[in-house]
């Protein structure tokens, strides 16, 4: 007996523990964060009319806004489109990336803009309807889908010559590449729309309307991810049209890869039916974009424009690219052009195959894809990439138009049909005409005011100075800033003082941060957070990199295209510095101490891969509390946030509570209590327009919501008010608003100001001036934010 008690025990044992597991609660299932994205078009649409509500009855209506420029002579801001109605040789429409809609009636001596009041500023395409030139189609949101492109509201019509405007659905497409009016009917209208940005969605391919915008019909539609990019008409049958596919979405760690799907469609019978085109045309496995013209006069005669990625040569070790990057990825075909004598149904490529196509659209050959035929003459083509060529032997030879204050990187040309001498070319710089076939232009940049600021920093010198990084043109700076005053020998009306501008140290893609003991030192990137130190001396600058680099054997770092580079409010000899680690140097970059780990969520499958790759999981704002040396923010484009109370020392992940995978926008670490801080978060990336408005007052350990009755956004910047508690200021993509307790409630600030984004503020505290740069109608300042203060 005594033998077997060790089995019974045994068995008793057994029993306990298998009770005991049936009678232990299950472990709760994680369950996956959920990603807010694709916001309901109709919410969009009700956020506007909020907007414009408030807009209109708001307390601070006195204040005005004021234009105080950005602009340089060589350069004044992105364009995409350009039309001139028939038989008009005075009136031009020119249509901005995101400053909206303008037109001039003198041939361009004066400029008037005609969307201000719109949901969005950013317009895709312009038409003019042939038989009735007061009708005018205008599709919203820039298709070339840069990575800082505004998404669109659908599509506007007018039948005033842009007196007033209707809208006329389409909302979700988000971006619209090309519109065409049937030259007899106007109530006959066919949209390329190549649908949202970030996200899948349905609203995309080749629509019709037959009742002029009231209803529409997808007559072309292939899948979620492909939209339609381009899109020509045959004037003389106009139920023939030939429609450019194509398959794309952007990603936030890459820019759109050429993917198979990229077909030409035709119709012969106005949209029924479409077939294929594919005869002597590439492999679509590498292709990208395709851009389509064809000879007015001869329409049989049809151009593509195809961005060929097939590889060819591999890169020689060490190689970089122009950021800098170790080339890791092989030369492609580039750009082809493939010409059509029997409207599509045979292709042959006319362009020569060198260096100069292979390396026509750079590493972005998916930003171009515009190609223009004359329509007096089916052998003379221009060709827009980095550069405007113009062929006239039918694609065998080019030639580069260039000349002085013609910019780069080009989206539009229209060509007079009754002069083809006569052109119109929009690209990142603006607009300019030339009346000699392309030999000598002229430019309109004063006229049409719209370029891209994606920050402003300033300085403390009297009148003071501002900076601030500018799309495809590096950075600038304005001299001459002061409040606006009232002459005192007649009042009749005020001396506006002129801002001067010219070109500052940096990139395009850059944070500046200005020594406030010295007004001329200054630090900015150049590209991806290769920050440097620029000091003005004997009337020019002198600039070293003081980047922190990695030690051998250790990966580059991840830095953001808008890397976040802070002064410490404490001493002008420290600067901090972000990628996906948070770097201090106390000698003004000389040197440099890592006081952080990766405080991003990285993650190796949201990593692109050369020449589409982006740097993601990066920092993108930095924070030290004004009141207390050491007490730092960071957060990531992510949607990670962490603080430090020591000075790196330790840090603390206070994500919890935020949306999850947003990008952090901006921090504030308040000046008036040392637990407070805010934050705005940015869902554009997700094709999600929420306002994101968050305030904690203990150290990020939760957080408050301070939406409340602010419009759709998105939330691009939050500041604190300098001289008094509790006022705030939020910029989004329609304007700027205040709340003056706390963040419970929200006014919109100021009159006179575009429904334009707004994507930096910063407020001066020795003039009391705000100054805010607009991503797509340059600077702006109010004079005195005294009111809003008291």
């Amino acid at each position: 007996m005594l033998k077997k008690t060790p089995n019974i025990l045994l068995i008793l044992l057994v029993a306990i523990l298998a009770f005991g597991l049936m009678a232990a609660p299950k472990a709760p299932v994680k369950t996956p964060p959920k990603k807010i994205e694709n916001t309901d078009p109709a919410l969009r649409l009700k956020w506007y009319e909020q907007h414009q509500m408030m807009k209109a009855s708001t307390p601070y209506k006195d204040l005005k806004w004021r234009f105080i420029g950005g602009w340089l002579d060589s350069i004044g801001g992105r364009c995409v489109d350009v039309e001139v109605p028939k038989g008009s040789l005075y009136t031009i429409y020119i249509a901005s990336a995101s400053g909206g809609l303008w037109k001039t009636e003198n041939a361009g001596t004066t400029w008037e803009p005609l969307t201000d009041d719109f949901p969005t500023l950013s317009i895709g395409d312009i038409a003019i309807s042939e038989s009735n030139p007061n009708i005018i189609y205008v599709g919203t949101g820039e298709a070339n889908i840069f990575r800082a492109s505004i998404a669109g509201t659908g599509i506007y019509k007018s039948t005033d010559s842009g007196k007033t405007w209707q809208h006329c659905g389409l909302t979700d497409t988000n971006t619209i590449a090309r519109i065409r009016i049937h030259p007899t009917n106007p109530d006959i209208v066919y949209v390329a729309a190549s649908g949202h940005e970030w996200t899948y969605n349905p609203e995309r391919g080749v629509f019709k309307t037959t009742d002029g915008g009231k209803t529409w019909q997808k007559v072309l539609y292939i899948n979620e991810k492909t939209g339609c990019i381009d899109l020509v008409m045959d004037p003389k049958n106009p139920d023939v049209l030939i429609a450019s596919m194509w398959n794309r979405i952007r990603q936030r760690w890459s820019d759109p890869v050429p993917e198979d799907g990229d077909h030409l469609y035709k119709t012969t019978d106005g949209g029924k039916t479409w077939k294929p085109l594919i005869n002597g045309l590439p492999d679509t496995k590498y292709t990208g974009r395709i851009g389509l013209d064809l000879c007015a006069s001869k329409p049989n005669v049809v151009y593509a424009y195809v961005d060929n990625h097939t590889p060819t040569r591999q890169p020689s070790p060490g190689e970089r690219d122009s950021y800098g990057r170790l080339r890791t990825y092989p030369d492609i075909v580039g750009a082809e052009v493939y010409r059509s004598d029997d409207q599509g149904e045979t292709w042959v490529k006319v362009n020569p195959s060198d260096k100069l196509f292979e390396r026509f659209g750079g590493t972005y050959g998916w930003v171009f894809g515009q190609i223009r035929v004359d329509p007096n003459d089916e052998n003379t083509i221009y060709l827009m990439g980095l550069g405007l060529y113009k062929s006239t032997d039918g694609g065998k030879t080019w030639k580069e138009l260039t000349f002085e204050n013609l910019h780069g990187d080009h989206h539009g040309l229209w060509i007079c049909p009754t002069n083809s001498n006569y052109l119109i070319n929009v690209n990142d710089g603006g607009a300019n005409v030339s009346y000699d076939g392309g030999k000598t232009w002229r430019d309109f940049h004063r006229g049409i005011p719209v370029t891209q600021f994606y920050n402003v920093a300033f300085d403390m010198q009297k009148p003071f100075t501002v900076y601030g990084s500018v799309q495809d043109s590096g950075t600038h700076r304005g001299i001459g800033v002061a409040p606006q005053t009232t002459s005192q020998e007649t009042r009749r009306f005020r001396r506006t003082q002129r801002v001067v501008w010219e070109i500052a140290p940096g990139g395009e893609g850059t944070i500046i941060a200005v020594d406030p003991s010295d007004p001329n030192t200054m630090y900015s990137s150049s590209y991806y957070g290769r920050l440097m130190r620029s000091e003005y001396k004997n009337g020019h600058w002198e600039s070293k990199e003081i980047y922190p680099r990695p030690a051998e054997g250790e990966p580059e770092y991840r830095g953001q295209w808008l890397a976040p580079t802070i002064i410490s409010p404490h001493n002008p000899y420290i600067i901090y510095h972000g990628f996906q680690y948070v770097f201090r140097s106390t000698d003004r970059g000389e040197s440099w101490e890592r006081i952080s780990p990766d405080l991003t969520a990285y993650d190796p499958q949201k990593q692109g891969k050369l020449p589409y790759a982006i740097p993601f999981s990066t920092l993108t704002a930095i924070a030290e509390s004004p009141l207390k040396f050491g007490l730092i923010y960071a957060g990531s484009d992510d949607g990670r946030v962490h603080v430090t109370k020591d000075g790196g020392g330790s840090w603390t992940d206070i994500t919890a509570g935020l949306p999850y995978f947003k990008h952090v926008g901006s921090i504030v670490a308040s000046k008036y209590d040392p637990a407070t801080v805010y934050l705005t978060l940015i869902g554009r990336e997700d094709d999600d327009f929420s306002a994101y408005v968050f305030k904690s007052k203990d150290f990020g350990r939760t957080w408050v919501n301070l939406n409340s009755n602010l419009p759709g956004g998105p939330t691009n910047v939050i500041r604190e008010d300098p001289r008094k508690k509790g006022v705030l200021y939020v910029g989004t993509d329609s304007g700027i608003y205040v709340s003056t307790d706390d963040g419970q409630s929200w006014n919109y600030l100021g009159s006179g100001l575009p429904n334009v984004p707004v994507w930096d503020i910063q407020i001066h505290p020795r003039d009391n001036m705000m100054v805010i740069a607009t991503y797509g109608r340059g600077m702006w300042v109010l004079d005195d934010l005294s009111p809003v203060q008291k």
